[in-house]
């Protein structure tokens, strides 16, 4: 049964200062959030709802969809700077929720302000979700609209040579996942990657996984409940790297990176680490970290000076990848995904 945590309960002695009152009055989370999957998608809804009931003058918003990879209908926003006209950069933005939640009624604000503020077209996925539906069904449903995007950009108003992926927590996995399964099956040039507290790695070995038990904020027992609700708690040693993309043995060929980790999240370690292999294989990569945060800290103080300038900072540096992003169309097709090293080829 649920615990909860009292309002004068002390912060985390490592909080930021201004976070810890937000955090203060934070109830306990269930050890396994993911047990009652229906009403983790009604707390989240109820958390973004503040923020998602006034329309955004900055954006139009357009409804369309696609057939999936199993024949399976994918809805997706398609979201443009209002006013602007001619062909602009695109993302595909992924949302997190730890795969089994996150979809909301219309764009979510971080779409919104990506797209505001890169002033870029951006594609909203609604991918199928676990346990309703596990990997691979979520991250073929992204490559797919990726595919869509690409395919479509004329219509859609996007410089092909200029498409990121984005995504935060989960959808930041569904990102990296996406990278590779793009550079393996020769698929769409992916300009940039902005990978925002991504999880990365379903073994949970790292020191933030097994220092981070506070509660009241994602911690590491919390995400091996997700990773279960994912793939399944049944899976073996096997996993693909395209469900856990730290698995990957080869990072070569890879499109730039924006990777944002926070202080108090357990996903930290394992964000860094992926940072630092990919600086290894010759990517470029933009590393923010914030002291004193845990995991979707922006989602419960928005408003907050930290939350504010973490913002700023990531819509900075999405803006200026998307602005320098060169037109690759002519460069080398690399080999296949099946050579030694690869992170190998989805399995169904």
């Amino acid at each position: 049964m649920a615990t909860t945590t009292p309002e004068s309960a002390p912060a985390h002695p490592r909080v930021h200062p201004e976070l810890a009152g937000v955090l203060a009055r934070l109830p306990a989370r269930p050890e396994n959030p993911y047990a009652d999957i229906e009403a983790v998608r009604a707390n989240f809804a109820a958390l973004m709802a503040p923020r998602m009931t006034t329309p955004d003058p900055r954006v139009t918003v357009r409804h369309t969809s696609f057939t999936g990879p199993d024949g399976n209908t994918v809805e997706v926003q398609v979201l443009r700077p209002a006013g602007a006209e001619g062909v602009l950069p695109g993302v595909l933005y992924v949302h997190g929720g730890g795969f089994a939640y996150g979809e909301l009624d219309g764009p979510s604000p971080m779409a919104r302000d990506a797209c505001a503020a890169a002033g870029a077209v951006v594609v909203n996925v609604h991918y199928r979700l676990a346990p309703e539906h596990r990997y691979p069904a979520g991250v073929e449903d992204c490559y797919a609209a990726l595919e869509w995007m690409a395919g479509t950009a004329a219509d859609l108003g996007i410089d092909a040579a200029r498409i990121a992926v984005a995504g935060a927590s989960a959808g930041g996995c569904l990102t990296a996942a996406l990278c590779l399964m793009a550079r393996d099956r020769q698929g769409p040039r992916i300009a940039f990657q902005g990978l925002l507290i991504p999880c990365l790695d379903d073994r949970g070995r790292t020191a933030s996984m097994r220092r981070i038990t506070d509660p009241r904020y994602s911690n590491g027992t919390g995400m091996q409940h997700m990773w279960d609700t994912y793939l399944g708690p049944d899976r073996g040693p096997d996993v693909p790297a395209y469900a856990a993309p730290a698995r990957a043995t080869d990072l070569t060929g890879l499109p730039p990176a924006y990777v944002l980790t926070c202080g108090l999240d357990p996903l930290r370690d394992e964000g860094l680490d992926y940072a630092r292999r990919l600086v290894e294989a010759d990517v470029p990569v933009e590393l923010k970290d914030v002291p004193g945060a845990w995991h979707l800290f922006e989602a419960y103080a928005p408003e907050s000076e930290p939350a504010r300038r973490t913002t700023a900072h990531w819509l900075g540096a999405l803006r200026t990848a998307l602005a320098a992003a060169p037109d690759r169309s002519a460069a080398p097709a690399r080999a296949g995904g099946d050579g030694p090293g690869r992170s190998g080829h989805a399995r169904r």
